[in-house]
């Protein structure tokens, strides 16, 4: 290369010196050009953002998610109940950022993912429209007894209204726990289940027939047309506390009353804007919204630089969708219940 940029100095034309030396021509133009270049300014140093939190607020951050209160709870639930509190500490991405950080975040149970079913297509505007059913077995003392567990939820406020566990699946105790149910919340319009015995039983038929409820069913071996339940007994199966067998049916009614109450009561459900199902069901979640709001105009106005651009909009994660659904279907189809 060296014999190459004599030549071209000496006044030699770029092709023949190209040939004489056996480099190629754009080869050598582009070194030629290459060191003759200016060296490159170096990099200036991205300014830190104006919303970027503190060491000391990262760890006011890591602290709070990691109390005792906490500990155990995702961040979606811990910013809704700081909120309720009136404290505003960071957006929830920021609770994850920060626990990401410190290597405190994984994944803890297998997702399952179905396909997507249109069928069947229900929709519930207010608590008491829609309730869904199903059973599911608990592990007993000994391999091969089990306990079932009948448990009833409202799809729209997701509110537990009837749960009980016995030591068989039967008609005739699921139309107690009907009734018992019913009576406490009132009857609704659609009562849905998948197609066990004890839900297609003649009694539970005929005790819905009675009441003037529509009886609707999944379809045979979709999971997902029953959700609701699906949900709800995988939040209480993957608890930390749940065992691994239980040693009694009285241990085994004891945990469900315990959960059925920490369920409706304290349990933050992002299906629901962060409510606890008692919340929507007794009509509580307005209230609680404006409290949160005032909470985050609070904050708004002592950090305006950390809200950007959507600084008068609640988190998404805190809406609640104005009805549920159940496979919604085209908005030209007539649905089954409203």
């Amino acid at each position: 290369m060296g014999t190459y940029v004599e030549l071209t100095g000496a006044g030699v034309p770029t092709r023949q010196a190209a040939a004489l030396t056996g480099v190629p021509r754009a080869t050598a133009t582009r070194i030629v050009a290459r060191q003759h270049q200016p060296d490159p300014e170096p990099v200036a140093a991205r300014p830190a953002p104006v919303n970027k939190l503190t060491t000391l607020e990262k760890a006011v951050v890591l602290a709070t998610l990691n109390s005792d209160e906490f500990v155990d709870k995702p961040p979606l639930q811990v910013y809704a109940i700081l909120l309720e509190r009136g404290q505003y500490l960071c957006s929830v991405s920021t609770m994850y950022r920060v626990l990401a950080e410190n290597r405190q975040v994984r994944e803890r149970r297998r997702q399952a993912r179905h396909p997507p079913r249109k069928v069947p297509e229900l929709i519930a505007t207010a608590p008491g429209q829609v309730y869904t059913w199903d059973i599911t077995k608990l592990a007993g003392p000994v391999k091969g007894t089990y306990y079932d567990a009948y448990v009833m939820i409202d799809i729209f406020s997701r509110y537990i209204v009837g749960a009980t566990v016995h030591a068989c699946e039967d008609g005739l105790l699921a139309k107690e726990m009907m009734r018992d149910a019913f009576g406490i919340h009132g009857t609704p319009q659609v009562v849905h289940s998948d197609g066990g015995p004890s839900m297609t039983s003649k009694t539970v038929r005929t005790l819905l027939a009675d009441l003037g409820v529509t009886a609707s069913r999944s379809r045979p071996h979709v999971s997902n047309d029953n959700p609701y339940s699906e949900a709800l007994f995988k939040t209480m199966k993957y608890l930390p506390v749940f065992p691994d067998r239980f040693t009694s049916l009285a241990e085994a009614r004891e945990f469900l009353s315990q959960f059925v109450h920490a369920y409706n009561h304290h349990h933050r459900h992002t299906g629901i804007g962060m409510h606890t199902p008692a919340d929507v069901h007794y009509g509580l979640a307005d209230t609680i919204d404006k409290d949160r709001d005032t909470a985050l105009d609070t904050a708004r106005h002592a950090h305006p630089q950390r809200f950007g651009t959507r600084a008068t909009t609640r988190p998404k994660i805190l809406n609640r969708e104005p009805a549920t659904w159940i496979n919604q279907p085209p908005t030209d189809q007539p649905q089954l219940a409203a």
